[in-house]
């Protein structure tokens, strides 16, 4: 009798060709697509199908490789813990990552429980990470293809959901094999595009998703300088993010930089570059994957976003999920509400929330 195992099918090309490798592998492939959010609410057109698109092309995969699928509502949850956070860290002056709090929530701990309660043994997602067994159980190592390397997104996985996780595609080295994969089995969605946007804001406007979502949230403000001189106004801080030059409209001068949002002032605080370094951060809501005890002032390799690379730096563990990472250089960019996640080689130690008042600028 063959094992069974649930896939998260998203309707795009990566779940896909991970269904098909499974399915080729002997498996009892199981596809589960869980509905998110109404597309015509997302973009503000009301002839919008409901993410229609990509649930009709999951399940053409499906019946192309003749596994079972499902389809789940799980709008309202979604809703509750990916998309409300995300609007309340736009108005806190934070840069959110809901792929993070998806991952986290929505499906790691629910559709992992609907895995669990269809008799699976194992769930695998298309994620380009890779999971191996050490000694003290599984742990987490960045993708083989470095420009697809998905593990910043998923520091926040826990070791008992690592334990029932698979990564099929952790191994490829190019995108270009995963569309073979699913070339050679002919799937519907060989040549389908990869999506850009954040799923839910599938037109890139968030300042008009916000808008809609909360209104008052492009509200304007002052921009000013370090020292609190008004230089400016802006049209709400939903348009910045720390180490932003465009968008400005100062006129002349030095180039500015946004160093900090002040999101009770309603002020975009700029600077010239060399006050965006930061020697010293702390963070809040640490998973941690790696050794059960380790020493203070530990050896990592930390990155502060998905599109940077990681550099060396120290960290300290704390009490209540909190750490504190220190940098051999000044970083630029470091935003609050993005995470920062530690590395010692390819293996994923872990990771945390950045916070807001505890980003200490560099010499």
């Amino acid at each position: 009798m063959s094992r069974r195992i649930v896939v998260a099918m998203s309707g795009g090309v990566d779940s896909s060709a991970t269904a098909a490798l499974l399915v080729e592998q002997g498996w009892e492939v199981v596809g589960v697509t869980l509905q998110l959010y109404d597309q015509g609410q997302a973009v503000g057109r009301a002839n919008s199908c409901c993410a229609g698109k990509d649930i009709h092309d999951a399940r053409r995969v499906a019946d192309a490789l003749g596994i079972a699928h499902y389809v789940i509502d799980y709008e309202s949850k979604f809703r509750q813990d990916v998309v409300e956070p995300f609007a309340d860290s736009y108005l806190r002056g934070e840069t959110p990552i809901p792929c993070v709090l998806c991952n986290q929530t929505v499906k790691f701990r629910d559709l992992l429980g609907i895995a669990r309660d269809l008799g699976a043994e194992a769930m695998a997602t298309g994620h380009y990470v890779r999971r191996a067994e050490g000694p003290t159980g599984p742990v987490l190592l960045r993708g083989a293809d470095p420009l697809r390397d998905q593990s910043y997104f998923l520091f926040a996985t826990t070791r008992a959901q690592l334990d029932f996780l698979r990564f099929p595609l952790g191994g490829m080295t190019s995108k270009d094999e995963t569309r073979a994969i699913a070339g050679r089995f002919k799937l519907p969605v060989a040549a389908k595009p990869d999506s850009q946007d954040i799923c839910f804001v599938p037109d890139g406007d968030y300042a008009g998703f916000l808008g809609r979502l909360r209104p008052g949230a492009a509200d304007p403000g002052d921009i000013v300088s370090l020292d609190g001189q008004r230089l400016g106004q802006h049209e709400g801080i939903i348009h910045y993010t720390v180490g932003q030059r465009r968008g400005l409209r100062l006129g002349g001068g030095p180039a500015q930089y946004v160093i900090r949002l002040d999101a009770a002032r309603r002020q975009v605080v700029v600077g010239p570059r060399e006050a965006l370094g930061r020697v010293q951060l702390q963070l809040t809501g640490v998973n941690w994957l790696g050794e059960p005890e380790i020493e203070a002032d530990l050896p990592v390799m930390a990155r502060i976003r998905s599109t940077r690379d990681p550099v060396p730096a120290r960290l300290t563990l704390k009490e209540n999920g909190r750490a504190a990472v220190s940098f051999l250089r000044p970083e630029e960019g470091v935003a609050p509400g993005q995470a920062c996640v530690f590395y010692q080689e390819d293996r994923v130690l872990g990771g945390g929330w950045i916070a807001p008042d505890a980003i200490r600028p560099g010499n």
